[in-house]
């Protein structure tokens, strides 16, 4: 894991742009991480997988409420059929 504090990533700013390349470069404050620079195609894979595991969990939430609510889930083609969506 890189780091580099705000001030001095200000004059290195190209070259941490290159090390982002290969890892994510995190910039601190008071030694503390407040923001990291990655590659911009990791970031839209991680942005992807995010939205992807948040579907993942409205579906379980879904499941669960059901089963709390001890509720009897409507078969996709019967909703198909009663949104004229079957023949």
């Amino acid at each position: 894991m890189s780091q580099i504090a705000v001030t001095d990533a200000r004059a290195r700013l190209s070259a941490i742009i290159d090390d982002a390349r290969d890892e994510p470069v995190y910039l601190t404050r008071h030694n503390r991480p407040v923001a990291a620079i990655v590659d911009a195609a990791q970031l839209e894979q991680l942005l992807e997988d995010a939205e992807e595991l948040a579907d993942i969990r409205a579906v379980d939430a879904a499941w669960d409420e059901t089963d709390r609510l001890a509720e009897t889930p409507v078969p996709w083609d019967e909703v198909k059929r009663d949104l004229g969506l079957l023949p």
